[in-house]
């Protein structure tokens, strides 16, 4: 197996805001226009976007939220846990990788507008994956709220959002 920093060189991998590491390596030439869209979208957006993303050890993806769904897709090192607090409040775990007698997937969807965050478990190096966004990621659907706004609004995951949170 290649070490974290190995994949971050060989794929031009830069430092992501939420945490971890990322490449965009697909974004459609089309678009759709803001009239084809939900209303909670602001202007145009492409069809859909690709990136490889990384996290490792020391590191985590913070609660951030988007306007899309994401597809998740599992690629290399250990497995990844996914968590996204849905539309009904409910926080939800996914274990992407590729042992299913462990339960993990090879890929998962979380749903457009929930909070959400990832991170390796105990003992882990690094997760290489993959995400998919559709309609395509732009960066002003993207949201990251503060610790103390997540703990306002969902203080019974106390202890997953201040593992998640900067």
């Amino acid at each position: 197996m290649q070490s974290a920093d190995y994949w971050i060189e060989k794929l031009g991998m830069e430092a992501h805001p939420e945490g971890g590491f990322f490449k965009e390596t697909y974004k459609s030439s089309e678009s759709f226009g803001h009239e084809s869209l939900p209303e909670r979208f602001i202007g145009a957006r492409v069809f859909s976007t690709g990136i490889y993303f990384l996290i490792k050890k020391g590191h985590f993806s913070a609660f951030h939220k988007i306007k899309s769904d994401e597809m998740w897709h599992f690629y290399e090192g250990n497995s990844l846990e996914i968590c996204f607090i849905n539309a009904e409040a409910k926080l939800n775990f996914i274990k992407l990788g590729r042992d299913f007698e462990k339960g993990e997937v090879l890929q998962a969807v979380v749903p457009a507008n929930c909070w959400f965050g990832s991170y390796l478990p105990e003992g882990s190096d690094y997760a290489l994956v993959g995400c998919t966004v559709s309609p395509g990621f732009d960066f002003q659907d993207f949201e990251m709220p503060a610790r103390d706004e997540l703990l306002k609004l969902y203080p019974e995951f106390n202890d997953i959002i201040l593992k998640l949170t900067h």
